[in-house]
């Protein structure tokens, strides 16, 4: 994708680290989940694709938090307000030049925890894709693809 405004892409595909029932999804294991949140919400359809080992009862910590460098003691400081978060040990830096910290605390209600991740001044995008964002998840599982759509 450029810079362009305007830009829409008919689909895109990616994978997920956590898949719950309801759709609500964990990005960030590769530490790029801010680009890949931005790819889509431009594209008109957001196919993931996951094998079955990635399906979750419920959302779970780690969610990986993209962190601006400039003022992180005073970031995780506000993140410790919510819960435990550190700096993930040697991930490289985002493609931004970021830095990657998981957020270890509960995640009660995705949705909730979304806002308040999103509130703390520091954090660049949080790795909690919201079902709004997912048209579709295909599911390896034993050979077959299983397919999961977001209610309309």
């Amino acid at each position: 994708m450029d810079g362009g405004s305007g830009t829409r892409l008919d689909i895109a595909v990616d994978g997920a680290d956590q898949v719950a029932p309801d759709l609500w999804l964990v990005k960030g294991g590769g530490a790029a989940h801010t680009r890949e949140k931005v790819v889509a919400a431009a594209a008109d359809r957001f196919l993931v694709i996951v094998s079955s080992n990635k399906l979750v009862d419920r959302i779970a910590p780690p969610v990986p938090l993209e962190v601006l460098r400039f003022g992180l003691a005073a970031t995780l400081r506000r993140l410790s307000e919510l819960g435990p978060a550190e700096v993930r040990e040697g991930a490289a830096p985002t493609p931004e030049g970021n830095v990657i910290v998981d957020f270890l605390g509960p995640v009660a209600d995705p949705s909730e925890l979304a806002e308040a991740l999103a509130a703390v001044p520091g954090v660049v995008e949080h790795g909690l894709f919201p079902p709004a964002l997912v048209s579709e998840v295909l599911v390896g599982r034993n050979g077959s693809v299983e397919r999961l759509a977001r209610p309309r």
